[in-house]
């Protein structure tokens, strides 16, 4: 079986920069799981995306080099960019079959827009210890899917130095750890570490904003926004809350289009 494979730079208008992921282009048969596994293994990016054809919508299915996940925004944005630009997707919106239900990929001006599930964080206690990883602590802790430690700052943020050995990925239920704070030049910015992962700290991440989205929103009293994520790639987000959706707009640029040979 041979298979087409794109690598697209996401949440970012130039190479090397924002979120890399891997889009697969599935054909009539998909691959067993434990084939589309080690191809998330081989590409060794934090996210590998499948999706295949059904006519009125595409089946979206993302892997770590560890195991499935149920929600990533880059490597949607990524789908997306390589549906529209590579393959002759002619129509203004994608639909998408996913573990975490329908999602919608629109065009937006020169952006991709995504429409995903808001996942508003709530008042939690990290569990005792895993503070310690952190050089300073947050002034408040809540917790979706991940957890969201709110600073104080940007500087706050920005300075964070992190010890990863002190975080067992076994506390965090295949989720991670967003940090965030209000911005300097934008509305708020965030950093998004995995335990565990082969990726510790991810470049520009979509679905920790279903969690900052409604968080700032209501802390800022507005419904639209710009993110900034402090990542050493960096990447930019324009986000909107709509109560229980969210929607999170970016660029995406190719990197590099192939073939694999399974």
């Amino acid at each position: 079986m041979k298979l087409p494979i794109y690598q697209v730079d996401a949440f970012t208008d130039h190479l090397f920069a924002g979120n890399p992921a891997a889009v697969v282009p599935i054909g009539d048969e998909w691959p067993i799981d434990d084939v589309l596994q080690k191809i998330a293994i081989e590409n060794n990016l934090s996210e590998t995306a499948f999706f295949q054809d059904q006519g009125d919508f595409f089946d979206l299915r993302w892997f770590t080099p560890e195991f499935e996940i149920d929600l990533c925004g880059h490597a949607t944005l990524a789908s997306a960019h390589v549906i529209y630009n590579h393959l002759g997707y002619k129509k203004d919106q994608i639909d998408f079959e996913t573990m975490s239900g329908p999602l919608v990929v629109k065009r937006k001006d020169h952006l991709l827009q995504l429409d995903f599930p808001s996942r508003k964080p709530e008042p939690a206690e990290m569990k005792e210890g895993l503070l310690q990883a952190f050089n300073h602590a947050p002034k408040e802790i809540l917790k979706s899917r991940d957890y969201v430690m709110v600073y104080e700052s940007e500087a706050d943020v920005r300075s964070l130095k992190v010890n990863a050995s002190l975080l067992s990925p076994e506390h965090f239920d295949r989720g991670g750890i967003i940090c965030t704070a209000p911005g300097d030049g934008v509305d708020f910015v965030s950093r998004f570490f995995l335990p565990g992962a082969s990726v510790f700290e991810d470049p520009v991440t979509g679905s920790s904003h279903c969690s900052l989205i409604p968080y700032w929103s209501e802390k800022l009293g507005k419904k639209e926004m710009i993110a900034y994520q402090l990542s050493e790639r960096k990447g930019y987000l324009n986000c909107t809350d709509l109560g229980d959706r969210v929607l999170i707009a970016g660029n995406a640029v190719t990197y590099m289009k192939g073939e694999i040979e399974v």
